[in-house]
């Protein structure tokens, strides 16, 4: 457990905790973290999402765990919100990103990288997967449920927007290519390789800089998000693998994955569309900290 922190975790951890140390000390600011985020969102982050999607193998995936999976996430996200939006009456769209940060786990930046450390490339297949979904599936809705929900601009450019939006076009070509066994030029291969290697780390160090402003106070609705995403949603996966799945070999990694910090989408998200982000970002920085021991013991 220990060497699985030191050796494992907290490397990756170190990033999202220079960011915030440079922004507590005033080596970094709130404006180069913002501007560093958008470039990891629009170059890097593409980038490593279309070798995702070009790279899977989808026919080596557990449908069933995979549906489970996703089934939590309904529920857990379901409850969320309502616990969000009832209980401490928070506004529509900061609920619906509160809802998403318990269950929108940091996989691509966060437990990827961790359990390709972990496992190596071939023994983290589980978790590939719950990456291949999140990004593919569950990370398209929050784009396209907030461009909506959001009501910015018209239809036809709302329309515009998602499809202009890199991360999607990123997504939906490597889809594409994957589905229509398309060979890539290998050129385009090493460039994408170059950028997606940067993409975690830029994108981490910047939200810890952005999250160094925000208060760490945990109010209410911070513990509650806290505790769904915690301990509800790693359980929820859990009793869903044990009762409909039992001795998959899934289990673990997808318990390790569900028990992870929650994602940083959601506070790029709340910047993007102008919502509150007192409660989000703590949120994101208490669940970075608090899963450290859970996913050393977990791994």
């Amino acid at each position: 457990m220990l060497h699985v922190l030191t050796h494992n975790i907290l490397p990756v951890f170190a990033m999202l905790a220079l960011g915030f140390a440079m922004g507590r000390t005033g080596k970094a600011d709130a404006t180069e973290a913002r501007a560093a985020n958008r470039i990891a969102f629009v170059v890097m982050q593409p980038a490593l999402l279309f070798l995702l999607m070009v790279g899977l193998d989808v026919q080596s995936f557990d449908p069933l765990a995979l549906a489970l999976y996703a089934l939590c996430e309904i529920v857990a996200f379901t409850l969320a919100y309502q616990v969000a939006r009832r209980v401490f009456k928070r506004e529509p769209l900061e609920s619906w990103l509160l809802a998403m940060a318990v269950i929108f786990v940091n996989t691509v930046l966060y437990i990827w990288p961790i359990s390709v450390l972990i496992y190596g490339e071939t023994g983290a297949l589980p978790i590939k997967a719950i990456v291949a979904w999140d990004a593919a599936v569950a990370f398209s809705f929050f784009i396209i449920s907030m461009e909506i929900k959001a009501g910015r601009a018209a239809p036809s450019r709302t329309a515009r927007n998602l499809a202009m939006n890199p991360v999607l076009l990123a997504l939906f070509l490597g889809l594409v290519v994957n589905l229509t066994k398309t060979p890539v030029p290998e050129p385009i291969l090493t460039a994408a390789r170059f950028a997606s290697v940067a993409a975690a780390p830029l994108t981490l160090f910047a939200l810890g800089v952005i999250l160094s402003g925000q208060s760490l106070i945990p109010n209410p609705t911070v513990i509650a998000m806290s505790a769904l995403k915690l301990i509800l949603f790693p359980a929820l996966v859990l009793g869903a693998m044990v009762t409909f799945t039992p001795s998959n070999p899934w289990q673990d990694q997808f318990v390790l994955t569900a028990a992870g910090p929650s994602g940083a989408m959601a506070f790029s998200l709340a910047m993007l569309y102008g919502v509150r982000t007192d409660a989000i970002a703590p949120v994101i920085i208490w669940t970075s900290t608090l899963s450290l021991i859970s996913l050393a013991y977990l791994a």
